[in-house]
């Protein structure tokens, strides 16, 4: 099931994908209708009986899947070939930083430089949690798993490289698309595996598996679980695959009028381009 928060007239509201389109729930973005209870089932009630209002397919205009999230926490560092071309060791334990809600913008928004000369691509596979979790068994996490989606983390170099914290080079505003959907865990197996791809314009940069992740998505959330209670809504993104463009020979970034363009394996893609 493909689940997607769509802006209206009035706004932004859930939606849940159907055979001819998306089936509007009453619910403003899909970290409250995860928040409300019983989200699997109202989200089937939608498809299998739409009684509200729906959008065509063709008229659909994807906002960030999640656009009030508790909390944003990404990994870095967490593909063995993105390790390695950034010249550092396989780490004991996930690198971890915030960003905050308004770092996310849709599926096919615009990006902003905002001031900065050295824009970076890093897509990702991201993971929406859909159950509480506190100090949480790997087998726990991996149930509380809501679905999937794809995130690029796009990162302003320039300004991370100031100080030791990569937090100002990670939390430009509208900076992290995210969508276009959440496609929900059980259209997968309890480990499944997704190809996750990069291009700047029609040049693909990227190309990783989420099997080469040092710390796989249940592994993550069991390890954040232990210092941060995870609540239905929240976001990880998992890290990024070699290619980005600070690891190329010279470093190399993308420029107002290049489009990025982001996609996993079975959930779909972004399309944004980058403005001044």
């Amino acid at each position: 099931m493909k689940l997607a928060t769509l802006r209206t007239q009035s706004g932004t509201a859930a939606a849940a994908e159907t055979n001819s389109g998306w089936a509007l729930l009453p619910y403003s973005d899909i970290a409250e209708l995860l928040t409300a209870g019983d989200w699997r089932s109202k989200a089937i009630a939608a498809v299998s009986a739409p009684s509200g209002d729906f959008v065509a397919s063709s008229q659909a205009e994807f906002a960030s899947v999640l656009t009030s999230p508790r909390k944003i926490i990404c990994c870095g560092l967490n593909y063995s070939d993105h390790i390695r071309e950034m010249g550092r060791a396989l780490p004991r334990h996930p690198t971890l930083f915030a960003k905050y809600t308004d770092t996310l913008t849709g599926a096919h928004d615009a990006i902003a430089t905002g001031g900065s000369n050295s824009v970076d691509w890093e897509a990702e596979l991201a993971v929406i949690v859909g159950a509480q979790l506190t100090h949480a068994s790997e087998d726990e996490a991996s149930s509380a798993i809501a679905g999937y989606c794809v995130a690029n983390d796009v990162s302003m170099r320039d300004w991370q490289k100031r100080t030791l914290q990569w937090f100002q080079g990670k939390n430009f505003t509208a900076s992290t698309p995210l969508g276009p959907w959440l496609t929900t865990a059980d259209e997968f197996d309890s480990d499944p595996h997704f190809t996750v791809e990069g291009w700047i314009n029609d040049e693909r940069v990227q190309c990783g598996d989420t099997s080469s992740l040092v710390f796989p998505p249940a592994q993550l959330l069991s390890y954040i679980s232990g210092f941060t209670t995870l609540a239905p809504g929240d976001v990880i993104l998992t890290g990024t695959p070699g290619g980005v463009g600070q690891g190329m020979q010279p470093p190399r970034y993308a420029n107002p009028g290049d489009v990025i363009r982001t996609a996993a394996s079975g959930l779909g893609e972004l399309l944004n381009p980058i403005t001044v």
